[in-house]
């Protein structure tokens, strides 16, 4: 046991409990899901600068029909209008 691979450990573990597989997928599937979340939030959100010599205040730009929520439950951006200065 002390010789076998961590691969062949967890090889061992799951012929023997088969019961875990689902609390293995879903384990993975929340991984994935917080992983790709992340991702949404680091390239789709005005909150993050990766250019800050072209771009500096990127929430400056956004236009108010810009829809940057992942979830808009009863705004629809296509009607708002524009109400601040610009800088």
């Amino acid at each position: 046991m002390a010789g076998a691979s961590l691969g062949a450990r967890f090889y061992r573990q799951i012929k023997r409990h088969p019961g875990i597989i689902p609390m293995i997928g879903l384990i993975c599937l929340g991984m994935g899901s917080a992983a790709l979340y992340l991702l949404r939030l680091a390239l789709r959100s005005p909150d993050v600068c990766w250019d800050r010599k072209n771009n500096p205040e990127p929430w400056n730009r956004l236009s108010p029909n810009d829809q940057y929520k992942f979830l808009a439950v009863s705004t629809d951006y296509k009607k708002l209008k524009k109400d601040r200065p610009d800088f």
